[in-house]
């Protein structure tokens, strides 16, 4: 068995300037989770992969393509590949998101 302290992980470079760490990669999968500051955002953004986030902690904003909605707390979201997204936290709390990529990506995200 593998346990992973996610608190632990290294922040991940990257080009959105958000807290993200790796907690699972594999050649099937790839898990990344997110945590963004009040005020802090993705950059507009499409993924080669099917993408689903599940809401840890906080509400955020999810954009995909040309729909937005809030999503709080053990909300779902699934972001098909090809469609461009991105996260707002517009709240005064943390905002934590568990980022599934499946099948693991083979190209880099696409910043728009």
């Amino acid at each position: 068995m593998k346990i992973t302290d996610i608190a632990s992980l290294p922040v991940g470079d990257n080009p959105h300037h958000v807290d993200a760490r790796l907690a699972y990669d594999t050649e099937h999968a790839s898990v990344v989770v997110l945590t963004f500051k009040p005020g802090e955002e993705l950059k507009k953004h499409i993924t080669p992969v099917d993408v689903f986030f599940y809401v840890l902690e906080g509400t955020g904003v999810v954009e995909i393509g040309d729909e937005e909605a809030v999503v709080k707390k053990d909300q779902l979201v699934e972001s098909p590949l090809g469609i461009p997204h991105r996260w707002f936290n517009r709240s005064d709390a943390l905002l934590r998101v568990l980022v599934v990529k499946v099948p693991k990506p083979t190209k880099g995200t696409r910043i728009l």
